[in-house]
C-alpha cells in the first residue's frame, strides 16, 4: 500500500467541502494550491477565497500562484514531494503541474462526464432539465475535462431543485467518490475507462448575462428551469417596464401554471399577493426576486411596497 503525501488545488466553496473530508479521513496534506487574492465589492476590499480561508483556519501549506508555469512556483511546487495532485473547481494546468506527481492528477466535476464538461455543469443540467446528473473523477490530461474517468456516482435530480441545492448534494457526494478514489489509489488497484466523444455530448458553458436572462417567448418548462439553474447564483434575470419606469429584475424561485390565455408572453399580472408572467402555455408565477438597490425579497413583500399597472410587462 502506498503512502499517498497530497498535494489540492481548489478555490470555492464546493472544493473546500472535498478538502475537508479527505482531511478528516487522514490523508496527508502536503500543500493547499489556490486562486490570487483579489479585491472585490464595492470597497474593492482584498478577499481571500474559500480555500484559502479553510487552509488558513488549519495551518495547511499554502500557495497562490499567479502563473502557474512561473520558475519559482514550480521548485515550491516540486519541494512539497507529493506523489498525488487532487483538482477541485481550480483552473486549467499546464502539463508541467499535471505531470509532476509519481501517481498523477485527478480531478472532481460536477457532472457525469462527459456530459457537461466546462465551467458550470451544475447549472447548465438543470437548465437543460436533466433528471439525473452526478459527479467523476479523472486523470488530468491537456484538455478540458477529458481525461480517463476513475469513478462517477450517480443522483436523481428533483423538479423543483435549484443549482444551490444541488451544489450542496454533488458536494457531499463528490466527498465520498474522491475518498473511493484515494482507496483504489493507495492501494494500486485502480482502473480507468477512456471517455468517448460523439455529437450529443452536452457543454457546461460558461455562465454570462445573455444566457442568464429570460426569453418570455419560451415555454414555461424552459424558463421555470433556467430560473431554478441559476438560483441563488448568478440568477436569472430580465427586465421590467411599468409606464416609463423599467428595472432590471433577479428572479430567484418560480412555479408554474399551465392554463390557457390569450395575453401576450411577458404581461405582468399581478394582485396583492401574486404575481405571475403570461407565457405561451400558462404562467410562470414569481415567488422570490430581487429589485436594483434592494435585497432578495419574496413576491408578497415586494407587493407590499409596488403595485403594477395593467400596460406592466417582462422582457
Amino acid at each position: 500500500m502506498e503512502k499517498l503525501r497530497i498535494v489540492f488545488m481548489g478555490t470555492p466553496d464546493f472544493a473546500v467541502g472535498i478538502l475537508d473530508t479527505i482531511l478528516k479521513n487522514n490523508f496527508e496534506i502536503a500543500g493547499v494550491i489556490t486562486a490570487a487574492d483579489k479585491p472585490a465589492g464595492r470597497g474593492q476590499k482584498i478577499k481571500y477565497s474559500a480555500v484559502k480561508e479553510y487552509a488558513l483556519a488549519h495551518n495547511l501549506h499554502l500557495l497562490q500562484p499567479v502563473n502557474l508555469k512561473d520558475e519559482s512556483f514550480l521548485a515550491e511546487l516540486k519541494a512539497l514531494n507529493a506523489n498525488l495532485q487532487i483538482v477541485v473547481a481550480f483552473r486549467m494546468l499546464p502539463k508541467v503541474v499535471w505531470e509532476m506527481p509519481a501517481l498523477g492528477t485527478f480531478n472532481l466535476h460536477a457532472s457525469l462526464l462527459p456530459n457537461y464538461r466546462g465551467a458550470a455543469p451544475i447549472n447548465w443540467a438543470i437548465i437543460n432539465g436533466e433528471t439525473k446528473t452526478g459527479v467523476t473523477t479523472f486523470f488530468i490530461d491537456d484538455k478540458i475535462d477529458t481525461g480517463a474517468m476513475i469513478l462517477s456516482t450517480e443522483t436523481a435530480i428533483d423538479s423543483n431543485e435549484n443549482a444551490g441545492q444541488l451544489h450542496d448534494r454533488l458536494m457531499n457526494l463528490g466527498s465520498d467518490t474522491v475518498i473511493k478514489t484515494l482507496e483504489l489509489i493507495q492501494n494500486g488497484s485502480i482502473s480507468t475507462t477512456i471517455q468517448t466523444d460523439d455529437s450529443n455530448i452536452k457543454t457546461a458553458y460558461k455562465l454570462n448575462k445573455e444566457n442568464c436572462k429570460i426569453d418570455w417567448t419560451k415555454p414555461a418548462l424552459t424558463i421555470h428551469n433556467l430560473i431554478r439553474g441559476l438560483s441563488p447564483y448568478p440568477a436569472s434575470w430580465c427586465f421590467f417596464s411599468d409606464k416609463n419606469q423599467e428595472w432590471n429584475v433577479k428572479i430567484y424561485e418560480s412555479q408554474i401554471i399551465y392554463e390557457n390565455h390569450d395575453y401576450n408572453p411577458g404581461k405582468i399580472i399581478s394582485s396583492k399577493k401574486e404575481l405571475k408572467i403570461a407565457v405561451k402555455d400558462g404562467f410562470i408565477q414569481l415567488l422570490s426576486l430581487q429589485f436594483p438597490g434592494k435585497k432578495k425579497m419574496t413576491t408578497s413583500e415586494l407587493l407590499n411596497g409596488i403595485t403594477f399597472s395593467e400596460e406592466a410587462k417582462a422582457s
